[in-house]
């Protein structure tokens, strides 16, 4: 391992020491970013029991999906057709917590059969959420990956920043930089938490209650921005535009079971890179959110990448190190959250 690396990484740690509930339709459809009636304090409630995700639709905008037996209610489509308020992005549902809108607008489309719903092969998939507010990412969070990177396992969770421009849908192409900006490209899959209500000094035990879901993620990396700039510059090495790929499901907490014991696997070309199981962590999801909110709070619809593990890249001895080049074929998978596709070009 690298001076440079090992010096960025312990100044880094020192530094960082459905049941379905009645609502009734309003007399004017909600467009997106509309808020029905808006003056009244809303009943904030974390969905519940439901596998969402997003619809590229034709004129461009990216909407809200349900996933079902039969195929995937279109939201959008459904909130049209049957006259309802309905909250038609993942932004829209977690930020303004409007889940009760979603229960009566299912409740209400499965009467109607398959009027709404469209088979999900047929899907271009848009981008989960296009603007939280924050994007959290811990570094060095496994034990293995610490390991096969010659470092101690850090006392606190280093944290660093993503910036909405890195986020891309399922399916997504990732524009390989001019060979000047970045060309050491790296693939790190990571069980991404998605939060549901704010979070303020919460306590460990009490953390999993302020989480709305999750999703498998990619905290794609530029290693040669990241590490070899003077004094290492992670935030420009993790969040190039598309740099942090999400998708294809948002699957509620519920559905989810213990964050800290789901299967993770990364595949480039078909090959098997990295293999591990979020038992893995350094810092559970528990501890990591209560150590971020005694700093600043989480907010609905916040994202933390929570580390990746072992087999990445840059975990290889120097002269092994093949980086993802354009052609690239990369899948992330995650146990009950399903794989995430991406290509580079």
């Amino acid at each position: 391992m690298d001076n440079s690396r090992r010096d960025f990484f312990q100044k880094s740690t020192l530094a960082a020491a459905a049941g379905v509930m009645g609502l009734a339709s309003g007399p004017v459809l909600a467009e997106e970013g509309e808020h029905p009636e808006g003056k009244h304090e809303r009943h904030r409630e974390m969905v519940k029991g439901l596998t969402l995700l997003s619809i590229m639709q034709t004129d461009g905008s990216e909407t809200l999906g349900v996933k079902m037996t039969q195929g995937v209610l279109d939201v959008r489509a459904a909130a049209r057709g049957l006259k309802r308020h309905a909250p038609l992005t993942l932004d829209e549902l977690l930020q303004d917590g409007r889940a009760d809108e979603l229960y009566a607008l299912i409740d209400a489309a499965k009467k109607k059969g398959s009027a709404y719903v469209v088979d999900e092969s047929k899907i271009t998939y848009g981008r989960l959420f296009r603007n939280p507010g924050k994007i959290v990412c811990v570094g060095l969070n496994y034990r293995r990956h610490a390991k096969e990177i010659g470092m101690q396992p850090p006392r606190v969770p280093p944290l660093f920043n993503k910036y909405n421009n890195a986020i891309a849908a399922q399916n997504c192409t990732i524009k390989v930089p001019p060979k000047d900006i970045s060309y050491k490209l790296d693939y790190e899959t990571e069980l991404l938490v998605v939060m549901g209500k704010e979070a303020r000094n919460v306590p460990e035990d009490k953390a999993l209650e302020y989480v709305a879901g999750y999703c498998t993620g990619q905290d794609f990396s530029a290693r040669d921005l990241q590490l070899e700039l003077p004094n290492g510059q992670w935030m420009i090495g993790k969040t190039l535009d598309h740099f942090a790929p999400i998708g294809p499901y948002f699957v509620s907490a519920d559905l989810v079971g213990n964050p800290n014991d789901l299967k993770l696997e990364t595949r480039v070309n078909g090959e098997i890179r990295q293999s591990s199981n979020t038992s893995d962590f350094i810092f559970n999801t528990q501890q990591i959110i209560a150590y971020i909110s005694k700093h600043f709070p989480l907010e609905p619809g916040d994202l933390i990448f929570t580390g990746t593990p072992e087999g990445v890249i840059l975990g290889k001895p120097a002269d092994q190190r093949v980086w993802l080049k354009a052609g690239d074929q990369v899948e992330s998978s995650i146990e009950k959250l399903g794989t995430l596709k991406f290509s580079l070009v």
